[in-house]
């Protein structure tokens, strides 16, 4: 079962500037597609590359405002609101976190066994 219909699929897809689709990708593509910094992530722990992915993924591909800059809808560390844990990071309206992104390893396999 697909996850969108075809009619509603292909209608976002007639609004999406392809100019702006291959400026991102290039933006995209010459960090995380880089050899030399796919080898620094591997080599690095993931709490040395949080912020740094957090920026070149969510600021500079997909546009959101990191916190602290005025009006932002990213944020870093965001404590679980019914435990002590933190996630690596959040997406934000209205103060309130509606997406709760969790980084892991590059040689994390399965996500069950965390």
């Amino acid at each position: 079962m697909a996850l969108f219909q075809k009619s509603v699929l292909n209608k976002f897809l007639r609004e999406v500037d392809d100019k702006l689709i291959a400026e991102k990708y290039s933006i995209f593509s010459s960090y995380f597609l880089n050899l030399e910094i796919q080898q620094n992530i591997r080599d690095s722990k993931e709490e040395q590359f949080q912020e740094g992915f957090l920026r070149e993924l969510f600021v500079n591909v997909l546009g959101y405002t990191i916190n602290p800059n005025p009006n932002y809808n990213l944020t870093t560390e965001l404590k679980n609101e019914t435990g002590a844990r933190k996630a690596d990071g959040a997406i934000m309206v209205g103060g309130k976190a509606i997406g709760v992104i969790e980084l892991k390893s590059t040689t994390t396999k399965d996500l069950e066994s965390i």
